[in-house]
């Protein structure tokens, strides 16, 4: 197998606006796109109305709460929340650095999923930076539990994901999603699955504050009598809630600060269990080699791939 986007790190040509509601504040809100220069890679800054601005790098160490969504930062006064539909259209895409300007609280929720995202990339393109992308290379394997959930990352010649879910819900039941990650992948299989919810769980959610924003145009709502609410109905008949999982995942694990080569495998997990698997593997040096390709190109074998041993590469610590 070979991996594709190896070369050069990529940007966008030019700036795209993005505006939309947020999710959970109902708020509206609107982000800008900004071109950046090589190993700036993913920031976001939240643009305050009295001028001041809070700047998150898009790293496993600026990853705050994690309940309902993924959030950057540790205040709520500053911080940068849902961050995951963004960066899985980020990631699956190969872009490596731009710089997100925040007018709100939150990303737009847009229609639930990543495609809306990804539809503004594609407007603008993308284009090479001269300077080689790295990759961080699974070499063991490293796993977390929480009860009956697990995740855990294992070396594999690629980039894929396994996810499987299982509600106590006749509609989902057990689900699984397995494939290698590639552009055509993510938009033709997981970048128009929906965020879902239960309607049993709307006033409960209200009262905490949560998805105020929430509604049939951006989120799959199953009635309390296991229906699917949505006139249109499912996006993927059968298992969307399973894509969309697995498109969170795509979009929690973006936020090592780098692409991964490896397998992510996952048992009822969600944005804590990804994010805790995310920092186990950080956390644990012999687990993974940082590698670039031997020379620019836009695919190469795994034994095109050389280990990077200096400067020492851990965008994630910072």
């Amino acid at each position: 197998m070979t991996i594709g986007m190896l070369g050069f790190q990529t940007t966008i040509a030019s700036p795209v606006t993005i505006s939309g509601t947020g999710v959970h504040s109902g708020a509206a809100v609107s982000i800008i796109f900004n071109p950046a220069e090589a190993d700036s890679g993913i920031v976001f800054q939240r643009l305050h109305g009295d001028g001041t601005v809070s700047e998150y790098r898009a790293v496993s160490a600026q990853v705050g709460n994690t309940d309902l969504c993924t959030v950057l930062g540790f205040s709520l006064a500053t911080s940068i929340a849902t961050v995951e539909h963004v960066m899985a259209a980020l990631y699956a895409l190969g872009l490596d650095n731009v710089l997100i300007e925040v007018h709100g609280a939150e990303m737009p929720i847009m229609d639930g999923s990543s495609a809306p995202f990804i539809d503004a990339i594609d407007q603008v393109g993308l284009i090479p930076l001269a300077v080689k992308r790295r990759y961080i290379r699974i070499v063991k394997p490293v796993r977390v539990e929480a009860g009956a959930s697990w995740a855990e990352f294992s070396p594999y010649d690629g980039t894929r994901f396994e996810v499987e879910i299982d509600f106590d819900c006749p509609l989902i039941g057990r689900q699984s999603w397995k494939g290698d990650l590639t552009p055509a992948t993510f938009r033709n299989e997981l970048s128009r699955a929906r965020t879902f919810g239960f309607m049993r769980d709307v006033e409960k959610l209200w009262a905490a504050g949560f998805a105020l924003g929430s509604s049939l145009e951006n989120s799959v709502v199953i009635s309390d009598d296991n229906t699917v609410v949505n006139v249109e109905g499912l996006r993927y008949a059968g298992d969307e809630f399973v894509r969309h999982k697995t498109l969170d995942a795509v979009g929690d694990l973006a936020l090592a600060g780098a692409q991964f080569i490896g397998c992510y495998r996952s048992y009822r997990g969600g944005h804590k269990m990804n994010a805790h698997a995310l920092k186990a593997l950080l956390g644990d040096r012999a687990a993974y080699e940082v590698v670039e390709a031997t020379a620019p190109r836009s695919r190469a074998g795994q034994r095109e791939l050389i280990a990077v041993n200096a400067p020492e590469f851990a965008p994630w610590s910072l």
